[in-house]
């Protein structure tokens, strides 16, 4: 019997730092049922997506067309908030790609940080790595839920 294979889409840009420490602690917290989880790097910039791919992401791409494609077959999408916003990451971020991950079906678990001039309401502002942890602990609540 095949299992169901979970597609978790990574979305960053600049350098890929943030989705690297997203891959690292999802390969931590989720380990146990790991092998059920495809992680797909998607990155502004072929430099994002290796240092994804780096961080042992299964599979990655670069680009505009690469996140539109993509993004619509993800079950979960985590990054900044700044993926919902066009023009963001100094102009990496396309409009196109922002319509693509807020018009995907998949349930997208965003860091608060603060770069699109953004402020959110009732959310503390913690150090990233603390942001990390709380994203995937969200993602592996969803995927208990849902198994």
């Amino acid at each position: 019997m095949e299992k169901n294979i979970i597609k978790v889409a990574i979305v960053d840009g600049q350098g890929g730092g943030i989705g690297q420490q997203i891959v690292l602690k999802i390969r931590e917290i989720l380990s146990e049922i790991i092998e059920n989880i495809e992680i797909i790097a998607l990155g502004t910039n072929a430099f994002a997506t290796v240092n994804m791919l780096k961080a042992k992401a299964n599979k990655g791409a670069s680009g505009e067309n690469a996140i539109i494609k993509n993004v619509p077959e993800a079950d979960y999408i985590l990054g900044s908030i700044s993926i919902l916003v066009a023009d963001s990451m100094m102009g990496e971020f396309t409009p196109r790609m922002s319509e693509a991950v807020a018009k995907s079906k998949a349930i997208k678990i965003l860091l608060p940080i603060n770069q699109s001039n953004i402020d959110i309401a009732l959310t503390q502002q913690e150090p990233l790595p603390h942001q990390v942890e709380d994203a995937v602990l969200r993602l592996k609540n969803y995927i208990e839920r849902t198994s």
